[in-house]
């Protein structure tokens, strides 16, 4: 099968974070035992979800894992033109949720499955897929964690997120927080016998900012990355029942991308200790039950390949080009790299299209990135030559 053959059944698997991407999964596995490759599979506590793995090759040494989420964003709300889970062609693009975001990498990977069996290789290729990616990274830790228990860690990793087929060495990492402000009702007539949540989850906020523009600060910038510093900023905001009451709750929550050698963690401490000795004390001089309190939702480590690892010098060779660059949005990739597995992110497609209506790949990509991986299948096969 084509790469755009396959990728037309991928996007009629609807794999929005919050349905099951058990369908595609069977799929890809069903498309596996035709070519006789073995894979497993690693479900979710419910099992409703599950990543894949599988081995081209022998698995007696590191390989190279090909990696990509299954899941994609909602389409809700969105004025698509075009059915967003059935591919459509016009133009010299493919229309469909996921074809950037990452469906038209996984089909590439798939239709090279013929060409990496064809030859004895000197490094195995691993193909694994996840899920809850849109989300957090959440299904890829269960598999990160088998990795690592065993003996023959794969020695690089390839996330084809959409870079237009430019390798991206670095990405910031993401901590995402809740703060939930307990205040005290009462009827606005005596607002200063209430603790007013809203007004003190304002003050947090402010806060918030200030912090952000200390990582403005020349000394912490990073001239590789856009923005070249550390941002935060509040996302969503509730609180409140009625103008005549003083809100007794309030919550936001609230993001901070980091430049890979800086501490999220360390940045959000900052917030809550602005919260434990400037803002609950004049919150509890009023009420004494009232607080602030914090949760992580979600969060993922940055990225910084070193340009000189084996894995930057193998996409470089794929590629045809070892001018690197970062990228914004976040990848599984500092999860991948945590463990000791160097990883470059390089896909077919544009983030520009990706989380839109009307997303698209065009055909030049798909084909582009089908080129990419039929060169390291080449390369694999010289290392087996000169072995």
């Amino acid at each position: 099968m084509s790469s755009q053959a396959i990728l037309a059944a991928l996007i009629g698997f609807d794999t929005t974070s919050r349905e099951s991407n058990l369908q595609l999964i069977e799929f890809v596995r069903d498309f596996l035992a035709e070519h006789q490759v073995p894979c497993e599979l690693i479900f979710n506590d419910d099992r409703s979800k599950a990543n894949l793995f599988a081995t081209i090759g022998t698995d007696d040494r590191p390989g190279v894992v090909l990696s990509g989420h299954t899941d994609v964003v909602p389409v809700d709300g969105q004025p698509w033109t075009v059915p967003p889970f059935e591919l459509t062609e016009k133009d010299g693009k493919l229309y469909g949720r996921g074809t950037a975001d990452m469906k038209g990498y996984i089909a590439c990977v798939l239709a090279a499955v013929p060409g990496l069996l064809a030859l004895p290789l000197r490094m195995p290729v691993h193909i694994a897929l996840s899920y809850d990616e849109e989300v957090g990274c959440l299904g890829v830790r269960s598999l990160l964690a088998e990795l690592e228990r065993r003996a023959n860690k794969p020695a690089l990793c390839i996330i084809g997120e959409p870079t237009e087929l430019k390798p991206v060495l670095g990405h910031k990492g993401k901590l995402a927080m809740r703060c939930d402000v307990q205040g005290a009702a009462c009827h606005s007539a005596y607002a200063p016998q209430g603790v007013n949540a809203i007004e003190y989850a304002a003050e947090l906020i402010g806060e918030l900012g200030r912090i952000g523009t200390r990582l403005r600060a020349g000394h912490l910038q990073d001239a590789r990355f856009d923005p070249p510093f550390s941002t935060v900023q509040t996302g969503v905001i509730s609180g409140g029942k009625a103008l005549n009451i003083v809100p007794a709750d309030c919550r936001f929550d609230f993001e901070i991308r980091t430049l890979p050698d800086q501490d999220a963690q360390g940045i959000a401490q900052q917030l809550q200790q602005y919260a434990q000795e400037q803002v609950v004390p004049k919150m509890q001089a009023v009420n004494a039950r009232s607080g602030v309190r914090f949760s992580a939702l979600s969060s993922y480590p940055g990225l910084a390949t070193d340009e000189h690892s084996d894995a930057a010098k193998l996409i470089a060779e794929c590629c045809g080009s070892s001018e690197f660059t970062t990228v914004a949005f976040g990848t599984e990739g500092g999860l991948f790299d945590a463990i000791g597995i160097p990883t470059v992110v390089c896909g077919p497609g544009s983030m520009d299209q990706g989380h839109k209506p009307d997303e698209f790949v065009s055909v030049e990509q798909l084909a582009a990135c089908d080129r990419m991986l039929e060169r390291l299948t080449l390369t694999l096969r010289l290392l087996h030559r000169r072995a």
